[in-house]
């Protein structure tokens, strides 16, 4: 092969991430070959191991790269619902819409699976995908809330993160309990994530809704 230039590696490297996240997801850590990813890259094996060092060092690069990716989603989805909203049941109930749609992809559940399941092979890897991920997201999503309180859209929120795991439970418990156990072909249909978005921003402002009786 000709030598790597530096225009080539990021490509290389990138070549080599989207390759491995796929082959990841589609074997498990245990089952994904490094043979597979330099070959679905386009790459040798030689390149992966120089780019990444070990399959430990890549598993625990798609974890934490695809963490920031979702990240990023969500905090957008909040920014997009939330921060100029009129109306609390409206603003609530798109943002539920909005995390159905992205936590019930396909890549995103096969993800949660992954992590889940090497959970206790790489607790510090996969408990940041948790603390610097899902938790982070619920933390921006309690502050998020608060501004709408501050607003006079909800009552005033005691522990904001709290209300967000809250807020979270409503709208994904169902469907990611199923899809974690039934696979990833259990995403619901889209009446269905309606209803549960509707009922999610119902049930939430019976509890932190100004209308809701005092607590």
């Amino acid at each position: 092969m000709e030598p790597e230039t530096e225009g080539r590696t990021p490509r290389k490297r990138r070549a080599i991430l989207a390759a491995a996240t796929e082959v990841f997801l589609q074997h498990g850590y245990l089952g994904a070959s490094m043979d597979e990813v330099a070959a679905k890259a386009g790459v040798s094996k030689q390149t992966v191991y120089k780019q990444f060092e070990n399959k430990e060092r890549l598993f625990a690069e798609i974890v934490l790269g695809t963490s920031d990716q979702l990240l990023d989603g969500l905090f957008q989805a909040y920014v997009d619902t939330l921060e100029n909203a009129a109306d609390a049941r409206e603003a609530l109930r798109a943002l539920a819409h909005r995390l159905l749609q992205s936590l019930t992809a396909d890549s995103v559940l096969q993800l949660r699976r992954l992590v889940i399941a090497e959970a206790d092979r790489f607790p510090e890897v996969c408990g940041a995908w948790f603390t610097s991920g899902f938790e982070k997201s619920l933390d921006a999503l309690g502050e998020a809330l608060t501004k709408l309180s501050d607003r006079g859209l909800l009552k005033q929120l005691d522990d904001p993160t709290l209300v967000a795991y809250q807020f979270a439970g409503l709208v994904m418990y169902k469907p990611m309990n199923r899809a974690m156990f039934a696979g990833t072909r259990q995403r619901p249909k889209d009446d269905e994530l309606d209803k549960l978005a509707d009922r999610a921003a119902d049930v939430f402002l019976a509890a932190y809704g100004l209308d809701s009786p005092a607590r």
